[in-house]
């Protein structure tokens, strides 16, 4: 299950690159996405919604999380894949632990110890050599878009762990998913950036990230969580950046140099270790 659920994650920048060459803007692939995820996680969750009861706090956490954080997050590393190639983007993007870490010690949730101070300093050995033979020749603002989707995504980790203690984490994700789609749609109605009349194609890889790669990975991993925990199973999810890196090479020739694959492996090593230290770990998306 959580095989199949990092292959979703890993698939979800390719299928956007495909729709992009159908002009579909990075506002409208979103608000489709989210819309799309909504709908069906909630119709998903019928039954469990009768017995659920939120409070107004949970449901603002829940907005931040979605309204702001989340769509963020998204718009960041769906822009990234535009500027620098998918499979350096996925590989950036999986530094997320490690600023989660960060975090976590900085407000004082954590301890700094030797374990995690080991990850760290693996982690930005690992990035400085992805990054070291590729600035020069890789645009910076995607490298920046990419970096900043893994640190605002740590925020939304560090924020969204347990906000709603007697939702199950799909009805919490379809929660997250709508109020994502209402920011992004008032986002495109704002900047005019929703267009709606794309060829048949185009929706046909909108509907890919919405249901493989947001419905499908997300279902599978909290499956999967049930069966061999929340650890094992964010250390597997850590195919989902190799997954990509394979299938923008399979469809798109993209290329990493040996020092960059070497540097996302130590990068993937970090956050294993910051996996293994600590209990639980969201998924990814």
């Amino acid at each position: 299950m959580v095989i199949l659920s990092a292959v979703g994650f890993g698939l979800m920048p390719i299928f956007a690159l495909y729709a992009y060459q159908y002009g579909v803007s990075v506002v409208t692939l979103l608000f489709l996405r989210f819309a799309v995820a909504a709908l069906v996680l909630f119709g998903f969750s019928f039954n469990n919604l009768r017995n659920l009861h939120i409070t107004k706090k949970e449901l603002t956490l829940m907005f931040l999380l979605g309204g702001v954080l989340y769509t963020l997050q998204s718009t960041f590393f769906f822009s990234a894949v535009k500027y620098i190639p998918a499979s350096l983007a996925a590989l950036l993007l999986y530094a997320y632990p490690i600023f989660v870490s960060i975090l976590t010690v900085v407000l004082g949730k954590d301890l700094l110890n030797i374990r995690t101070i080991g990850a760290i300093i693996i982690a930005f050995a690992g990035l400085i050599l992805v990054l070291k033979t590729s600035l020069a020749g890789v645009n910076l603002l995607g490298v920046g878009l990419a970096l900043g989707a893994a640190v605002v995504y740590s925020v939304y980790i560090v924020i969204g762990s347990g906000v709603v203690k007697n939702a199950t984490p799909v009805i919490t994700t379809a929660f997250v998913s709508l109020f994502a789609a209402i920011s992004l749609l008032v986002m495109g109605l704002v900047t005019n950036s929703l267009n709606f009349q794309l060829p048949f194609p185009a929706y046909l890889f909108i509907l890919a990230v919405a249901l493989v790669s947001t419905v499908l990975a997300i279902v599978t991993f909290f499956t999967g969580v049930k069966i061999i925990g929340p650890t094992r199973a964010s250390i597997i999810s850590m195919l989902e950046p190799l997954v990509t890196v394979a299938c923008a090479f399979v469809f798109f020739q993209e290329q990493l140099t040996w020092l960059q694959i070497i540097g996302g492996l130590i990068v993937l090593a970090g956050g294993v270790i910051v996996a293994t230290e600590n209990r639980s770990n969201p998924q990814t998306s």
